[in-house]
């Protein structure tokens, strides 16, 4: 067990981090006070859920292990049918609301099958590297870092990329209705799960982590993994309903990359992907300004909060040489990989499909082969299982 007193420090550093970005917050409006309190409850939730994308893959890829996917495919339900009537109606509460909506092309495929690799590489995607970090795993700073970089360089490359063949974005809510198309997507997923429950058996449920209590709590985790997928759908449909726009995260760290590149004399004018009027106003504002980087923040505190109450947070700085090169490769491929697939597993696939958006189909069935091919790399750089 961890010290008490220093657990009673833990917890006073995560209240006063917590608290005092909450009133700095305010006093830019409530919108962004919300988001960050909702960013705080993705991050608890994906800690004690432990419900992490890459995890999951790689369990199922080695050991046909099926409870992650499941959970996704639950996630992704709930997620959908609570969409389609906001982004059928256009708007809420008196401001419009639009879907995580992306063009298809070879741009979008190679960097959703880059980006799966680097998932494995890396020890995250991109709700992963901020959970996991926030959780006390060194490793992900670097990864964190990486993955900056990475969504920068893509950032300026993406131009080119472009110019590769591409088809303009489709939502199957906008072009069949969104009843019709919430049913076909419900069809679809019911038919993967049926498939996979005949192909490896009934989902395992899922284990308390080392160190955690024996029995499940609300406040100190750990949390079903049903629960988390439910918790997750939810706190994305209250992001839309608040931001107008379902939860994304990578663009938050190309911003950082870009900002952190200013400051050592990259000038962004005439900078291709940097010239739009949205990307301007992001680089001359500050970072807690854009709601993207606000619920990355709150990701990060929420499980720096929860891993600190369950008496979990032991961070350590020891990081194996071959590890820390597989954080340097993989974050690089992970921010390089969602800047040209237009997202992440969150931002591309969890938001996209929830938005009917065909792009996030394609996304994790390009994503898919790169982790399979992540994990048979994971070896080389002396990572375990």
């Amino acid at each position: 067990m961890i010290d008490k007193s220093v657990h009673g420090l833990w917890l006073a550093v995560a209240a006063t981090v917590v608290l005092t970005l909450i009133l700095h917050l305010q006093r830019s409006g409530g919108t962004l006070a919300v988001l960050f309190v909702i960013g705080i409850a993705l991050g608890a939730t994906l800690y004690h859920a432990a419900l992490g994308f890459t995890a999951a893959y790689r369990r199922f890829f080695l050991d046909g292990e099926i409870s992650g996917i499941v959970a996704q495919i639950v996630m992704l339900a709930v997620a959908m049918t609570l969409f389609a009537p906001v982004l059928a109606a256009g708007e809420v509460f008196g401001h419009g609301v639009s879907g995580a909506v992306a063009p298809v092309g070879v741009s979008m495929v190679l960097g959703a099958f880059l980006f799966g690799i680097g998932m494995q590489l890396g020890g995250g995607c991109g709700s992963g590297t901020l959970f996991t970090m926030g959780g006390g795993d060194a490793r992900m700073v670097v990864t964190l870092a990486c993955f900056c970089i990475g969504g920068f360089w893509g950032s300026l490359d993406l131009a080119w990329w472009r110019t590769l063949p591409e088809a303009p974005a489709a939502a199957l809510g906008e072009r069949w209705g969104y009843g019709r198309a919430l049913a076909a997507q419900l069809v679809v997923l019911g038919l993967v799960y049926v498939v996979l429950r005949r192909r490896f058996g009934r989902p395992v449920p899922s284990r308390p982590p080392p160190g955690g209590p024996e029995r499940p709590s609300l406040l100190y985790g750990p949390w079903p993994l049903l629960l988390g997928a439910v918790l997750l759908a939810v706190l994305n449909w209250l992001t839309l309903l608040v931001a107008g726009h379902p939860w994304s995260i990578t663009w938050g760290m190309t911003l950082w990359g870009a900002k952190a590149a200013v400051l050592v004399g990259w000038e962004p004018v005439g900078q291709g992907f940097w010239s739009g009027l949205f990307q301007q106003q992001a680089l001359a504002n500050p970072v807690l300004d854009d709601p993207t980087s606000v619920m990355d923040v709150g990701i990060i505190a929420g499980a720096f909060v929860a891993a600190v109450l369950a008496g979990r947070f032991r961070p350590t700085l020891h990081i194996p040489p071959r590890a820390l090169l597989a954080s340097v490769v993989g974050g690089f491929l992970l921010g390089y990989g969602a800047r040209l697939a237009y997202g992440c597993n969150i931002g591309a696939f969890f938001s996209g499909v929830a938005s009917t958006s065909l792009h996030g189909w394609l996304w994790i069935a390009a994503a898919l082969p790169g982790n399979w091919l992540g994990i048979k790399l994971r070896p080389w750089f002396g990572l375990p299982r």
